[in-house]
């Protein structure tokens, strides 16, 4: 992932040199449990034990073998010697590669888990603060009734939380090894060594396994990023309409020194938003070639191996740089709730048609009936009859109305407030507590 969009703990996880140490760790442990067994010496286990990455090294011989497990082994195999034959004894390259992207995505994952809880906290926080701002709410883009701010918000903080839940159940699937030779007989390399490399390394040995682990566990986690990028893509997309010119409700954080646009002094661009929206697309991309990666030849072949070097690396890294930068438009957010309270008078007091409706067929109108003469008055505010009568003024001088309905209910009828009654069990609902 290029530098713009990757965070220093995620490139360390990712680096090379964190790899290949990773893929000696399990060797080494390997080594250990061969020696446990009686099949490598004591000495030689300190002796290989002395062994190092050297990058260098295996660049130089890569040069030369064309294949990167390789080259590391004989990196290594010169450091020790002669004791080097036990080195990847009875090993496959995948048994060393899969079991170490294993505990790379380990990490990768924690710090996913640790920033989307910090995003999760802050909007949380939001949704406690504005749980009675009102706004109103908005259904294909028109006004439709009000809500309030922290409603909004809320909803975000319901599906962060099952994002959280996914991304447990996806790394959970994720963290098994496989340490069982060839086409994954373990003719060469017993259970036993797999079940101890594997209790060392804080994973579960893979049930059973081909030459390689099933990448369907690969391909659910990497959708799984993709659905929590989907959800961060959701916010960010209402963000974006939030700060439109005709909305300003909401806005993304605006430094003292930033600069909207290389022509216009005056802009103020939704580009955070708008940046999280792109990202989630190529997250989606990144899970459809994970899915196409689960078809292998029988017991394996490596059509996913050149793919996985770019998706893995790229597709947490690229979703813990969308959780910051969501985190930072959170925890800065300016609410504009004096425009909300414009917004929500704009239309005249149509977003009270639904209410008027149901006071008419509670008075004893039939259904259809109310629903036309609503609509019908409604209509004279949307075509701006007057322009200064709002839409209880129409239904009040309509006696088709007032036959069932008095001026002063349709007054009591239109009150923002009726519409936030139940956000508090709403939010009971969720555990979050009241800002008092």
């Amino acid at each position: 992932m290029i530098e713009r969009y990757t965070r220093p703990q995620m490139a360390q996880i990712w680096s090379e040199q964190q790899k290949i140490a990773t893929w000696l760790r399990v060797e080494l442990l390997v080594c250990e449990g061969w020696a446990r067994q009686g099949s490598i010496p004591a000495e030689a286990i300190a002796n290989i034990r002395k062994a190092a990455v050297n990058l260098e090294r295996m660049h130089e011989i890569e040069v030369e073998a064309h294949h990167d497990v390789i080259s590391f082994l004989r990196m290594l195999q010169e450091q020790v010697g002669p004791d080097g034959r036990y080195i990847h004894l009875g090993l496959t390259s995948s048994d060393v590669l899969d079991t170490a992207l294993a505990l790379q995505v380990r990490d990768a994952g924690v710090a996913l888990q640790a920033a989307l809880a910090q995003l999760l906290g802050a909007v949380e926080a939001a949704a406690v603060r504005y749980k009675d701002t009102l706004m109103i709410g908005r259904t294909h883009g028109i006004h439709a009734e009000p809500t309030t701010f922290g409603l909004k918000l809320s909803i975000w903080v319901d599906a962060l939380r099952r994002a959280q839940t996914r991304l447990a159940a996806s790394l959970d699937e994720m963290a098994v090894g496989a340490i069982s030779g060839a086409v994954g007989t373990h003719a060469t390399v017993p259970p036993e060594i797999e079940e101890y490399v594997c209790a060392e390394l804080g994973l579960r040995p893979a049930p059973v396994s081909s030459q390689v682990i099933g990448r369907d566990r690969h391909a659910q986690f990497l959708t799984t990023l993709a659905l929590v990028g989907a959800v961060l893509e959701q916010m960010a997309l209402e963000m974006r309409h939030l700060q439109r010119t005709e909305v300003s409700e909401a806005f993304e954080p605006f430094g003292a020194g930033q600069q909207g646009s290389s022509a216009m002094p005056h802009k103020r661009n939704p580009e955070l938003a708008e940046r999280i929206c792109g990202l989630a697309r190529l997250l989606r991309g990144y899970a459809v070639t994970a899915m196409e990666n689960v078809a292998l030849w029988h017991e394996r072949d490596i059509s996913h191996s050149s793919t996985e070097r770019i998706i893995l690396p790229d597709s947490t890294t690229l979703l813990h740089y969308m959780l910051f930068v969501m985190h930072s438009m959170v925890a800065g957010m300016e609410v504009n709730e004096a425009r909300m309270q414009e917004n929500l008078d704009l239309t005249h007091g149509l977003i009270y048609s639904q209410r008027i409706m149901l006071a008419l067929i509670d008075a004893g109108m039939g259904r259809q009936e109310a629903y036309k003469l609503v609509q019908r008055n409604a209509q004279k505010v949307w075509r701006g009859e007057n322009e200064h009568a709002s839409f209880l003024s129409f239904l009040k001088a309509d006696p088709a109305i007032t036959e069932f309905l008095a001026p002063s209910e349709l007054d009591a009828l239109a009150d923002p407030a009726y519409y936030t009654r139940f956000v508090d069990v709403m939010f009971q609902r969720l555990g979050l507590a009241d800002a008092d």
